[in-house]
């Protein structure tokens, strides 16, 4: 298949869908020529929402857009968010996280993106699994083209001695290596051992 159709109809069904199917979805490796190997792709991370396009793709039409790819990667970080919460933590914290950590958390990624360059000539990506148990980790943003985070975000259990456990929310930053805790806020839970993330 020549090469601009194929790199046409990739974009083409990635804004159809909006990101759902990604350039590095499976579907694509049956258009890819016969003589390209797998291995000369490159790896990819299936478990991504992928956004952002490359030079060569940008679509004119997009180019005042940056509005819409912010909302995609913010209505990703929600679902992130209440998939890593579960059925059990997520209804009982709910109206506090989205009035006070999320409006939070949704600032952190537009500071973030701004200070990336121009998102429609870098191709970002927000991880697509939050870690389970009692591991931090809610999602990161990073860059397609190097592998590198620019931002992680996480929720610790902490317990308070007299005063019960509490979710602390926090963020770190690629530009000072990851060391810094920049605080969004803590959620009381109650005395009692919350469960695990994702149940």
């Amino acid at each position: 298949m020549k090469k601009w159709l194929q790199k046409t109809l990739i974009v083409a069904v990635a804004l159809l869908t909006f990101g759902a199917i990604s350039p590095n979805h499976e579907i694509w490796t049956n258009l890819q020529d016969k003589d390209v190997s797998k291995h000369a792709v490159g790896p990819s991370r299936s478990n991504d929402y992928s956004i952002g396009l490359e030079d060569s793709l940008v679509d004119d039409s997009l180019e005042d857009n940056s509005d819409s790819i912010e909302d995609l990667f913010i209505t990703s970080a929600k679902k992130l968010s209440y998939m890593k919460f579960g059925t059990k933590v997520g209804p009982v914290i709910a109206d506090e996280f989205d009035s006070v950590i999320f409006p939070e958390i949704e600032e952190a990624i537009q500071s973030t993106l701004a200070s990336s360059g121009d998102v429609h000539k870098r191709r970002l990506a927000i991880s697509e699994k939050p870690a389970g148990d009692y591991s931090e980790k809610i999602f990161n943003v990073y860059d397609l083209e190097d592998r590198k985070d620019l931002i992680r975000f996480h929720v610790r259990t902490e317990k308070r001695p007299k005063d019960g456990y509490y979710y602390n929310f926090h963020y770190h930053i690629a530009a000072d290596e990851f060391t810094a805790h920049y605080s969004i806020g803590d959620i009381y839970w109650a005395k009692d051992t919350p469960p695990k993330w994702l149940s």
